[in-house]
């Protein structure tokens, strides 16, 4: 049984938070060991421990970049959290398509998006709202700083298991064909996502202003002064009236001074200061009409595959 050493331990640990700031904690060695001996052999190394001395020995490259990205949490599942979904179905989502109506266009970043289950699961919940939305142009950009988390997020295609962690059968019937023990998403939903390498922690690309940022469980692995740097960061990029969703144990609170904490619909989010300011009042004074979503009871004659 491989057991790694305190050496390799501590190179791994500066390697990854090189990489993307993730901290991995003391008492983490069977981790790296598990998710870093299978990468070893299939690299061609006979030990996890050659591996760590052929990394140690070469320049940064593709190797150090899958052991970084191997040790992220990839934890994801459709319409994560039915809390948030609710308050962005029946809250958010309506108040800034209210607010954007002469516009008609809309922003939304899902940060972190691992194999793409939170960005489809939004792209889904504003295709349910055809045809009132017609017309309308949605970006949605999804991005990840795995390069084999984006890969398969880009294929739109997921197990059974993946499909059955919170996928409601109706739209799994709706926008997913069986092929074999594969599920794939429709098309046209993946055509409503853009997927894009983003390394939260180094430089970010020219994005739009964005109405929507969800960077949910991903600032409760990092250090504050990092936090506090990707915070300032998403202050300049969040349009002025619009929603940073983090995860139900995240907060900007005492780290960022640029956000205050609202509450929507029963759940937590953050605004930038001020941002009531910037909603339009005609907008503040009747509550937005919910999105429309699925009963289990749905027509299902539009059935486009079968559901096990």
């Amino acid at each position: 049984m491989t057991r790694v050493t305190a050496g390799e331990f501590s190179y791994i640990r500066d390697l990854v938070r090189d990489h993307s700031a993730l901290l991995l904690e003391p008492g983490k060695e069977y981790l790296v060991e598990s998710r870093l001996e299978p990468m070893a052999r299939s690299a061609g190394f006979t030990s996890f421990h050659g591996m760590v001395e052929n990394l140690r020995e070469t320049p940064f490259g593709d190797l150090h970049r899958r052991v970084g990205e191997a040790m992220t949490n990839n934890e994801t599942t459709f319409f994560r959290d039915a809390r948030m979904f609710g308050m962005l179905r029946q809250t958010m989502l309506p108040e800034l398509l209210a607010r954007r109506g002469r516009q008609r266009s809309l922003n939304i970043w899902s940060a972190a998006c691992s194999s793409g289950q939170e960005p489809f699961s939004v792209a889904m919940l504003l295709r349910e709202h055809r045809p009132a939305l017609d017309g309308w142009h949605f970006g949605v950009t999804a991005s990840d700083v795995s390069r084999d988390m984006l890969a398969r997020a880009r294929a739109g295609s997921y197990s059974q298991l993946e499909v059955n962690r919170g996928l409601p059968a109706n739209l799994l019937v709706k926008y997913f064909l069986q092929n074999r023990a594969a599920w794939e998403l429709d098309p046209e939903i993946r055509r409503m996502v853009d997927f894009r390498e983003i390394n939260l922690i180094q430089p970010w690309p020219l994005l739009p202003a964005m109405d929507v940022v969800l960077m949910r469980n991903v600032l409760i692995y990092l250090d504050a002064a990092t936090k506090n740097a990707i915070l300032s960061r998403v202050a300049t990029v969040l349009a002025p009236d619009g929603y940073l969703i983090l995860g139900g144990a995240e907060t900007t609170t005492n780290l960022n001074e640029s956000f205050e904490s609202v509450s929507l619909g029963g759940a937590m989010c953050f605004q930038l200061k001020g941002a009531a300011l910037s909603a339009p009042i005609a907008s503040r004074q009747s509550p937005p009409t919910p999105l429309k979503w699925p009963s289990s009871s749905a027509n299902t004659t539009l059935k486009r595959a079968s559901v096990l």
